[in-house]
């Protein structure tokens, strides 16, 4: 299976790089090919809605770093999404690239029928934090017809360091095992 793994937290010793590598490490041990891209180390802006999507040849008309996500996307068997909460929803440095994904239906790219996974986790110990994250998530896998197969949702960690006192990780791995 191929996966791609994109993230969303400009932390790379952070809570949500710490859950992500141990998902990685364990599909890969399952013998999957994965690819991740860390969307916050790139440059991504958000959806213009020119609605010019494929018209040279490239998922975005406005060529920056999506257009090297988009390929992935379409090519993957699954697609994992990582990311912290900012302020009770999906943080910017990932916005840009769930938005983008509206250039694959503009395209008329058939992305149906892919497996879908979310690592989330939050600061605040009550977990309907991580709705503004998991909800417009959920939305999204369901209007492109892919199947949630898992989510990891972590409160209560903030600081580096604080998924491990927690089973986040733990999560990470088990979620790796529903693909």
């Amino acid at each position: 299976m191929k996966i791609t793994v994109i993230t969303g937290s400009p932390r790379k010793n952070g809570n949500t790089f710490a859950m992500t590598d141990a998902f990685i490490k364990a599909v890969e041990a399952k013998g999957h090919e994965v690819v991740r891209f860390d969307a916050a180390m790139m440059k991504i802006g958000g959806c213009r809605a020119c609605m010019t999507c494929f018209k040279t040849g490239k998922a975005c008309s406005f060529d920056d770093d999506f257009n090297i996500i988009a390929p992935h996307i379409i090519d993957s068997d699954a697609i994992v999404y990582a990311m912290p909460v900012y302020w009770y929803s999906i943080p910017a440095q990932i916005k840009g690239v769930i938005d983008r994904v509206f250039s694959l239906v503009v395209g008329g790219k058939d992305v149906a029928g892919k497996k879908m996974g979310l690592i989330c986790c939050c600061e605040e110990h009550d977990s309907t934090v991580m709705d503004g994250v998991r909800i417009p998530m959920e939305r999204t896998a369901t209007l492109l017809k892919w199947e949630v197969v898992g989510e990891v949702l972590v409160p209560g960690v903030f600081v580096e360091g604080d998924i491990d006192k927690t089973d986040g990780c733990k999560q990470a791995v088990t979620l790796a095992n529903k693909f």
